[in-house]
């Protein structure tokens, strides 16, 4: 498994935001590449990435920040926020990134997301964040009847390098992850899966390992700059496994 720390932007700032809410939002860096440098130091080896002004205005926002970030880290980063199109895909491609999450294209035009993971195989991932099992878009404002799992199983066959699953309520909280809800998507499809939200401690990170399903890897933001989740500590149980 592998551990993403979260660097979540907002204004050009490193923040995090309660169960999403845009006006909840907590500033933890003014320097985000600074603290990415700092994760990477620390060995990580992944980078999660989300441009927060984006995914609400529906086109990239924090690429000044983002790309200091993939300047100053030799470690392959994923971003997802405001990536609606082949062009943007290939521009952040192009500029050293790994991997785009699209999230609210999967909802409104799952073609596209197809076209892209054929385009770009291994770059395109989908990011599914829901609040009671129903998919949520445009920066969590907007709510769908799209159930989840039917969600992950329409792309199964389209070449999509992971899913990362959030559950909103617990994204922010330090209330832990929806373990139960993580392991029944990540069973119930072929496609990597990467918990995200509420991921605050190392007994959550065991608990996910130990959940029965084979996840890719979890998502930390708050818990890593709260210090509730010790980073060197987390590394070495995932080293572990």
């Amino acid at each position: 498994m592998i551990l993403y720390p979260a660097i979540d932007l907002k204004d050009g700032q490193a923040v995090r935001l309660l169960r999403g809410e845009m006006d909840k939002a907590t500033v933890f860096s003014d320097d985000p590449a600074a603290q990415a440098l700092e994760f990477v130091n620390a060995g990580c080896e992944w980078l999660h990435l989300v441009d927060l002004n984006g995914a609400f205005a529906g086109e990239p926002v924090n690429a000044a920040p983002v790309e200091a970030i993939l300047k100053a880290c030799k470690v392959p980063a994923q971003l997802g926020g405001g990536i609606r199109d082949l062009a943007t895909i290939e521009r952040w491609l192009d500029k050293g990134l790994q991997r785009v999450i699209l999230g609210t294209v999967a909802v409104e035009n799952p073609e596209l997301v197809k076209e892209a993971a054929k385009t770009f195989p291994g770059h395109v991932a989908v990011g599914i964040d829901a609040r009671g099992g129903k998919v949520a878009t445009k920066g969590w404002a907007e709510e769908t009847n799209v159930d989840v799992t039917d969600l992950a199983r329409s792309f199964e066959d389209a070449g999509v390098a992971a899913i990362i699953y959030t559950d909103i309520n617990r994204d922010g909280a330090m209330q832990g992850p929806n373990i139960d809800a993580t392991a029944a998507l990540a069973r119930a499809v072929s496609i990597p899966v990467i918990a995200s939200g509420g991921v605050s401690s190392l007994a959550d990170l065991i608990a996910l390992h130990d959940c029965g399903a084979d996840l890719n890897g979890a998502i930390s933001g708050r818990a890593l700059y709260d210090g509730a989740l010790d980073l060197a500590d987390a590394l070495k149980v995932f080293g572990d496994a």
